[in-house]
C-alpha cells in the first residue's frame, strides 16, 4: 500500500468515514462499516447518481430482492461460469488469485485461459509470496451460497446475489408493463451484492460485501451501438461534473477479445488513477440479447417485447452501465485527498465536491461569549433545513479551520463581534482559505450559488 493509502486509510478511521467491520474481535478481511461522515458521503454519491439515472423519462427504478430462485444464476452463467484460478500455498494454505500472482511477475494475464495460467507456474517457478511451493490451481467460484427454510439440503439452495443485473432482468417487462414505457427505455437499481473474493486489497476497492449502482438500457436489436456510444459518454460526463473527478484521472480501458464477458458484445471500462494505478471503477457494456434470451429458454416464459404500433414482438438487446457505490466511495476519497504547505505547517485537505460533501457548511462562534453562540445556533437552525452542517465552539478558530479542512467541509462560517453589530459573517473558502463577509440573510443563497460552480483545484 502506497504512503498516500496509508494516510488516506489512517483519516478514514480517525475522522470517522471508514472502520474496519467487527474490529473489536480483530476484524473481518475484506468488510468494512461505514461511520457518520463516510455514510453521508456514500449517501450523496448514490443519490447524486439516481438523480442522473432517473430523474428523465426513459428510466424507472426499482429495488429487487437479495435472494432470488437459484435458476436465476444458471441461467445467467455464474454457476457455471463465475470462478477465480485459485492456488495455496503448500505451507501455510493462504489462497491466492493465480491471475493476480502472475500479474505481480508482469505476465498480462487478460487472454490467458485457465490451462495456460496453469502451465505459467512452472515455466515461471513461481512461488507463494513467502516462497513456498504453490498447489495446483482450481477454480473457485465466488457466489455465496445458503439455505432458504430449516433443511439445509440440495432443494433449499439459494445464493446472496453477485450482482444487481439479474433482478432488472427478470422484472424487465413488469416495469416496462407497469410504467408503459416503449423502447428504449432503462431500469436502474442499487443495492447490495456479494463475492466471495478469494484475496481482498486496497482498502475498499475489492471486497466481500459492496453496493453496485446499475442501470439497463432496453433497446431494438441494431440500436445498440449508437446507445452503447451515447451511454458512453453520458457516465464519463457524471464523473467530471458530478463528482468533480478531474479528466486527466480517468481514462477508457477497451475490453479485448479475450477479456471480454461471455454476455459482453463489446465494453468499455472508465479508470480511474488510484494511489496504487489505474484500475477499474465502472463499465459499460453491450450485452445484446445474451440476458433476456437466457432468461426465455431457462423459465420458458416469454419476454419478448410487443410493440404496438408495429404489432411485431422483439427480443431487446441491452446496454448496460455498471458502477460499484463502495468503490466510487474509495475514489472519490482518493481523489479529494491532499496536502500543502502553509507556512510551516503541512495542511491536510479533502477537497470533495461540495453537492457530495459529507459536512457542506460548519457554523463557528468566534468565542463562546458576548452572545455569538446564540446567533451561531440561530444560523445553523435556519441552515439545517437545506444543508448538512456542523456546530464547533471549542479551540482556537485557526484549530477548527483545519479540523473542517480534514474532513472535507467546503465552506465555514465564522460568527464574531461585527455579526452583532452589522448581521454578517465570515465565510471562509475550503480550497483557496479566502474570507470574505456575507449578510445573513443572503448566507444560504451565497452557499448555494459557490457549491453550483465549484471546480476541482486541479481540474
Amino acid at each position: 500500500m502506497s504512503d498516500v493509502m496509508e494516510k488516506l486509510v489512517s483519516l478514514c478511521k480517525r475522522k470517522g468515514f471508514i472502520f474496519q467491520s467487527s474490529e473489536i474481535y480483530g476484524g473481518l478481511n475484506g468488510c468494512w462499516d461505514y461511520g457518520p461522515l463516510g455514510v453521508e458521503l456514500l449517501r450523496n454519491i448514490k443519490e447524486s447518481w439516481w438523480r442522473s439515472m432517473t430523474y428523465r423519462d426513459d428510466v424507472e427504478g426499482i429495488d429487487a430482492s437479495i435472494l432470488m430462485h437459484p435458476k436465476v444464476w444458471e441461467a445467467s452463467g455464474h454457476v457455471e461460469g463465475f470462478n477465480d484460478p485459485m492456488v495455496e500455498d503448500g505451507k501455510t494454505n493462504e489462497r491466492f488469485r493465480l491471475d493476480h500472482l502472475l500479474e505481480e511477475a508482469g505476465v498480462e494475464c487478460t487472454d490467458l485461459s485457465f490451462d495456460e495460467m496453469a502451465a505459467k507456474i512452472g515455466e515461471l517457478g513461481l512461488k507463494s509470496p513467502k516462497g513456498n511451493e504453490l498447489t495446483p490451481p482450481r477454480q473457485f467460484n465466488m457466489m455465496f451460497k445458503t439455505h432458504v427454510g430449516p433443511v439445509e439440503d440440495t432443494a433449499s439452495v439459494v445464493y446472496l446475489r453477485p450482482e444487481t443485473a439479474q433482478g432488472i432482468f427478470v422484472n424487465y417487462l413488469n416495469v416496462q408493463q407497469a410504467m408503459r414505457q416503449k423502447l428504449p427505455f432503462g431500469i436502474a437499481q442499487i443495492g447490495k451484492a456479494f463475492r466471495n473474493e478469494i484475496t481482498t486489497k486496497n482498502f475498499l476497492f475489492r471486497t466481500r460485501e459492496f453496493e453496485q449502482m446499475e442501470m439497463q438500457y432496453f433497446v431494438r436489436p441494431g440500436e445498440e451501438d449508437q446507445w452503447f456510444d451515447y451511454w458512453k459518454q453520458e457516465r464519463r460526463k457524471w464523473f467530471t461534473e458530478a463528482l468533480g473527478i478531474p479528466d486527466s484521472r480517468l481514462r477508457w480501458h477497451e475490453h479485448g477479445s479475450g477479456e471480454l464477458a461471455h454476455y459482453a458484445r463489446q465494453a468499455f471500462d472508465i479508470h480511474f488513477e488510484f494511489p496504487f494505478g489505474w484500475d477499474e471503477v465502472e463499465g459499460i457494456h453491450n450485452r445484446g440479447q445474451f440476458d433476456l434470451g437466457q432468461h426465455e429458454e431457462f423459465s420458458g416464459k416469454q419476454l419478448k417485447y410487443f410493440d404496438e404500433g408495429t404489432r411485431e414482438k422483439v427480443l431487446p438487446a441491452v446496454v448496460e452501465t455498471s458502477i460499484g457505490a463502495s468503490r466510487s466511495t474509495m475514489m472519490v476519497l482518493a481523489n479529494a485527498y491532499d496536502e500543502e504547505q502553509v507556512k510551516e505547517d503541512t495542511r491536510t485537505v479533502m477537497r470533495f465536491h461540495p453537492q457530495i460533501a459529507p459536512i457542506k457548511v460548519a457554523i463557528l462562534p468566534l468565542v463562546k461569549r458576548d452572545g455569538m453562540p446564540d446567533v451561531a445556533r440561530r444560523i445553523e437552525a435556519d441552515l439545517r433545513h437545506h444543508l448538512r452542517v456542523f456546530y464547533d465552539e471549542g479551540g482556537a478558530i485557526g484549530r477548527r479551520y483545519r479540523r473542517m479542512d480534514e474532513v472535507g467541509t467546503p465552506f465555514c462560517v465564522t460568527i464574531d463581534s461585527d455579526t452583532l453589530e452589522d448581521e454578517t459573517v465570515t465565510v471562509r473558502e475550503r480550497d483557496s482559505m479566502e474570507q470574505n463577509r456575507v449578510k445573513i440573510a443572503d448566507l444560504l443563497g451565497e452557499l448555494t450559488k459557490r457549491m453550483a460552480i465549484w471546480k476541482h483545484p486541479a481540474a
